[in-house]
């Protein structure tokens, strides 16, 4: 899709029309390359410009990025990114992080991409050096910041002007049990865990409930959300062409993330997100990749969000 195209499209989902249309969040993602990889070969924007094009087109969705991987910027630079953003939005930007995966976007590009666990331990440090940096002090005094890490640094730093809001909403993105939802229930205000089915999803949602109960925090503190593939048609046929094209599509991965997919008709895709509202999710994100059915897509905002809409509300 070319910039004009993205952005008439989300002018259009944050409109609310007759008042059931506009959706409740938008996202960008943070990579370099198309996912799943194919070495560069789909046009790709950058994040956090795109974003803030995102916070000047919209006036009503929540916005964020589920999640921004901590590898490609140093996390003072992020987090000024993320207040700028915020109020060209006007305090409506919710800040992702996460530890990545996409190993061939960062050699084509010079990043290093070292193991796991190291990125791991990235996020930990970025997080909370992010959130420093991203909280005001009381009356007068101008917040600073000391940190220390053996990945990242800062020595009495200001950020200024600070966040909208009192405390700006950090997510961290992720399905790892024994680091990334520990993590999650320290320092986050969110979590999101990308395809995966509802099962799935009601099992990690325990799990970070127990890490909350180990933090001493209330686990309902913590927003839940979940990323899926966007595979629905506007009705049976259409449903079964889809299909066809994400297996051509995902090549072997199409097995990985068939779980954590919509498919199917809209009232299908109604009765999958229901189930994800059941193993917990307050929120459900689809992963909308260009191109895409419009006609599949008006279906999804006619027929689905309202219908998931009446059933949780």
């Amino acid at each position: 899709m070319t910039m004009d195209e993205m952005r008439a499209l989300w002018r259009f989902l944050d409109d609310p029309g007759d008042g059931r249309r506009g959706l409740d969040w938008l996202s960008a993602w943070d990579h370099l390359y198309e996912a799943p990889p194919q070495g560069g070969v789909l046009p790709h924007f950058e994040a956090v410009a795109t974003l803030a094009a995102l916070a000047c087109d919209t006036t009503n969705a929540r916005l964020g990025c589920l999640v921004f991987y901590v590898g490609y910027r140093n996390p003072g630079l992020l987090a000024r990114a993320a207040i700028t953003i915020d109020h060209l939005s006007g305090g409506r930007f919710e800040l992702g992080l996460g530890g990545g995966w996409h190993e061939w976007e960062a050699e084509a590009f010079g990043y290093d991409f070292p193991s796991v666990g190291v990125r791991l331990d990235m996020l930990d440090e970025a997080t909370q050096l992010i959130r420093s940096l991203l909280t005001p002090r009381s009356g007068d005094e101008i917040a600073r910041t000391d940190f220390a890490g053996e990945h990242y640094t800062a020595v009495n730093a200001s950020m200024l002007p600070p966040p909208m809001a009192e405390r700006m909403p950090i997510w961290i993105g992720g399905v790892g049990e024994k680091r990334t939802l520990r993590m999650a229930a320290d320092h986050a205000d969110g979590w999101n865990a990308a395809y995966v089915d509802a099962p799935t999803y009601a099992r990690l949602n325990g799990v970070l409930d127990g890490w909350c109960e180990r933090a001493d925090r209330d686990p309902a503190s913590i927003e839940r959300s979940v990323n899926l593939v966007w595979g629905m048609g506007a009705d049976q046929p259409s449903a079964d062409r889809v299909a066809d094209e994400m297996v051509e599509q995902w090549g072997a991965m199409f097995e990985r993330v068939q779980g954590g997919a919509i498919l199917g008709t809209p009232d299908q895709a109604v009765e999958q997100i229901m189930a994800y509202a059941d193993a917990g999710a307050s929120m459900v994100n689809v992963a909308l990749r260009a191109p895409f059915d419009r006609e599949a897509l008006d279906a999804y905002i006619e027929h689905v969000v309202p219908a998931v809409r009446a059933a949780t509300s």
